[in-house]
């Protein structure tokens, strides 16, 4: 009763969390000005052109994921290994965070995958996956310095007055945001410290972790590693072509927002609801977009890539269904 009472606490407070920032976001928002953005003005060919890059995306995560899972002697179906990576995103829009064990646990279902050895895989690609965005925003800070120093030179705006414009309830929101991300860390800590007092369950998790130097392939693991990125990239990318705003700001603009965006989405809120909105259109307006069509471009695009991905979990969710079970005992 007492797990499952905070089980139910954590959820409410990510709810609570992504809310309040889009409550203060758009508080005194026209959303009646959305309507006749997404009827007349915005150009939906563009945004039905990025869905392929968001669904190759969580492809070439499975594809990756079958992979490191050989080296352990465990070979999933290729369409168990995606309809999990489908379905996991699709039940952290639910409860954030909880995709990556439901992944592991359709695989147990449905594969008879060892669960501590899938896991232990899972957190090999998120430290890949995390060094590689801490070293592509290394590259795109380094990068886009000469564009911050034009942008403020022309305009007439020192970095002091640009943070000055910031409201006590801005300072507020991204302290939240922070303190929340500090607390998911902690969180996170705490849990694989209660994994490591079972001797199997850690051993499981470490084989996963190794087995990335059993890989057979190692360039298609790369490609599938770089696919993962360049595919979400695209599918944000491609976006920006849906509004007048956007449409112009250039590659350097979008990889820039595509990288706050990607950091802010640590903190624990649904998607990155209301944490991710508030961190692009922050960055969208140093880049001279009127706030008004910022606030436009975060709320339409992650909301109809969030539906996509529950599309996606729908259609894992039948497929998985529909799907027989092996009979693998363990």
């Amino acid at each position: 009763m007492k797990k499952w009472t905070s089980d139910v606490l954590k959820v409410a407070a990510s709810l609570v969390l992504g809310g309040a920032i889009l409550w203060w976001m758009y508080r005194g928002f026209d959303f009646g000005r959305i309507r006749d953005v997404l009827l007349h003005e915005m150009r939906w060919e563009w945004m039905l052109l990025s869905f392929p890059f968001g669904i190759l995306a969580q492809a070439c995560r499975g594809w990756r994921w079958r992979q490191t899972l050989e080296p352990l002697g465990e070979r999933p179906r290729v369409s168990t290994c995606l309809n999990a990576v489908f379905l996991s995103y699709a039940v952290s829009l639910i409860i954030p965070r909880i995709g990556e064990f439901a992944r592991c646990g359709v695989l147990k279902r449905w594969d008879g995958v060892s669960f501590s050895k899938s896991l232990g895989t899972v957190v090999t690609e998120r430290a890949i996956d995390t060094l590689l965005v801490m070293a592509i925003t290394a590259l795109t800070l380094l990068s886009q310095l000469p564009v911050f120093r034009t942008f403020f030179n022309r305009t007439g705006t020192s970095l002091g007055g640009f943070l000055s414009s910031f409201t006590t309830t801005g300072y507020i929101v991204t302290a939240i945001c922070g303190l929340a991300a500090l607390l998911l860390i902690w969180y996170l800590l705490r849990r694989l410290s209660i994994y490591n007092k079972v001797k199997a369950t850690l051993s499981g998790i470490w084989q996963g972790i190794v087995s990335l130097r059993g890989v057979r392939n190692v360039p298609l693991f790369v490609v599938f590693t770089l696919g993962i990125w360049v595919c979400y990239f695209l599918h944000y990318y491609l976006t920006f072509f849906c509004f007048h705003a956007t449409s112009g700001l250039g590659l350097s603009c979008a990889l820039v927002t595509f990288i706050v965006g990607s950091i802010a989405v640590i903190v624990p809120t649904p998607n990155g609801a209301g944490p991710w909105h508030f961190a692009v259109k922050t960055m969208l307006i140093l880049y001279a977009v009127p706030s008004d069509d910022a606030l436009n471009f975060v709320l339409i695009v992650h909301t109809v890539q969030t539906l996509l991905v529950a599309l996606l979990g729908i259609y894992a969710w039948a497929a998985l269904a529909l799907t027989r079970r092996r009979d693998m005992p363990r």
